[in-house]
């Protein structure tokens, strides 16, 4: 090679490659000082592209993760208010079963029984409104299919999984009525008792073969008090107008729930100060007194697919079991003007079934989700459509009679039924579905991120072996170019 001063090809052979060495120095330091062999898109484009997308999924898995371990803490909030609730209806069977035992138990102890049982089914819905998770209800039926109406006169909608989403028309083709008599509006005609005037004489009114003592002097409130002392036996109620006049008025709806009422006293008693009425029957309605038939209430209800399901029912509660309207229950509310009718405020009237199924996101990507339905549990909803039952559901039941209590156990054995197979249901789901799920994505977790660090994290071990090669030759490309810059003055030497 030829001596030159001009040009020092030999220094600036030596600066380019202690600049290369400077540069992969420069890389290691980076990669030992970070962790990490990939710290830009320059370090490894396609590299870079994969582990920034795995990433994103280590990141979403340990979301979904989080999501599993919340939803399996709702789920067990669910779950511990049920078995509250089972515990209370355990409860209630033993009361109704003591209250079977009519051979032994008085009014008394049947009317202590069906009180204690009353405050156990207020408790139920207090559960069963209450419970939540955060601010989310969880057993007010809210978290499943339900239905809902803008009609106030509709209460107590249900609906279960078995039931069609959409809207549901209702027509009343005749309102439900309890069977009502009350005394005549003029003493001519027969009964009488007046705001002022006390019973004159002795008196025996029978009431479904129930006979109930009135004596001389009795006031309109002592003779309501009398007759609804057997209000257990007899299944009617009384009460007095606003004329102060005796009312009589069956328990319940239907024209299966008429009576009959038979004074001792007769019609041509005129000017007794008595009840002197001959049989007041709400199935006859006779025309000396003011009545009302039982009649059963008559609906036909419209389904979405408009599919229609007549219901003749002796109740004013409304349950369906068939078609795709099963599962739907509802409750038509008396008259604020007349509570021995149904309100007709409902001949015609809307009924929304929605789906308020609860929706977990379970995965790490759009569309992993899981969902879960939740019945409501208040006893309004619990032991629906128990065939050949007289209760409409667990909040009518009444031990307070023999049949009553028998029908009690059948509508309390369907609600125990009921709460036992939600709290399956949900057990099922938290140990099957969130469970399971959390322990895939920790498997899932585990793998990704050994696949994201096999990509991206720095190998120690061969990194310090490449600091110290590359830290080796900068020393050694430093010396050289110092020795490379020294060149030229060789040429001085020829001068000489």
């Amino acid at each position: 090679m030829a001596l030159t001063i001009a040009n020092n090809v030999a220094s600036l052979n030596a600066q380019h490659k202690l600049n290369t060495s400077s540069m992969s120095l420069a890389k290691s330091v980076e990669r030992l000082a970070s962790g990490f062999k990939i710290n830009r898109g320059a370090d490894g484009p396609a590299a870079l592209v994969i582990s920034e997308k795995q990433r994103a999924q280590i990141a979403g898995l340990n979301a979904a993760i989080a999501n599993t371990e919340k939803a399996v803490s709702m789920v067990q909030t669910a779950e511990g208010a049920l078995n509250e609730i089972n515990s209370l209806l355990v409860k209630i069977r033993s009361l109704a079963i003591d209250s079977a035992n009519t051979g032994v138990n008085d009014d008394d102890a049947l009317a202590a029984n069906q009180a204690e049982i009353t405050n156990a089914l207020e408790t139920i819905d207090r559960i069963a409104a209450n419970t939540q998770f955060g601010t989310k209800k969880l057993l007010d039926g809210t978290a499943g299919l339900n239905a809902t109406s803008s009609n106030a006169f509709l209460v107590d909608m249900n609906a279960t999984s078995s039931t069609q989403q959409g809207i549901y028309t209702l027509s009343v083709v005749q309102d439900g009525q309890k069977g009502q008599v009350a005394t005549a509006t003029s003493e001519a005609a027969g009964a009488h008792l007046s705001n002022t005037t006390n019973l004159a004489q002795n008196e025996t009114l029978t009431i479904n073969a129930q006979a109930v003592s009135l004596t001389t002097g009795m006031t309109n409130t002592q003779v309501v008090d009398a007759i609804n002392a057997y209000q257990s036996v007899t299944d009617v109620e009384a009460s007095l107008d606003g004329a102060g006049k005796l009312v009589l008025t069956a328990k319940d709806f239907g024209a299966g729930n008429g009576f009959t009422a038979v004074s001792s006293l007769v019609d041509t008693t005129v000017g007794s100060t008595g009840l002197g009425t001959t049989v007041l029957d709400t199935e006859a309605a006779p025309a000396l007194h003011v009545a009302k038939r039982a009649l059963n209430l008559q609906i036909d209800v419209t389904a979405p697919d408009a599919s229609v399901a007549s219901f003749d029912v002796a109740s004013n509660v409304i349950a369906s079991a068939s078609g795709v309207s099963a599962g739907l229950s509802f409750t038509v509310a008396a008259s604020a003007s007349d509570a021995a009718i149904t309100s007709n405020a409902v001949h015609t009237s809307t009924l929304t079934v929605n789906d308020g199924s609860l929706t977990f996101q379970i995965g790490a990507n759009a569309g992993q989700t899981a969902s879960l339905s939740i019945l409501k549990a208040s006893s309004d909803a619990l032991g629906v459509n128990v065939a050949g039952n007289q209760f409409a559901n667990l909040k009518a039941i009444d031990v307070t009679s023999a049949s009553g209590s028998q029908d009690s156990l059948s509508v309390i054995d369907s609600a125990i039924d009921g709460i036992t197979n939600l709290r399956g249901t949900l057990g099922a789901f938290q140990q099957n579905t969130l469970e399971s799920t959390s322990n895939n994505l920790r498997a899932t977790l585990e793998n990704t991120i050994n696949a994201e660090s096999t990509i991206r994290d720095t190998d120690f071990a061969a990194e310090i072996a490449n600091f110290t090669k590359q830290q080796v030759l900068t020393q050694a490309g430093t010396s050289v170019l110092a020795s490379a810059n020294q060149i030229p003055q060789l040429a001085l030497s020829l001068l000489g």
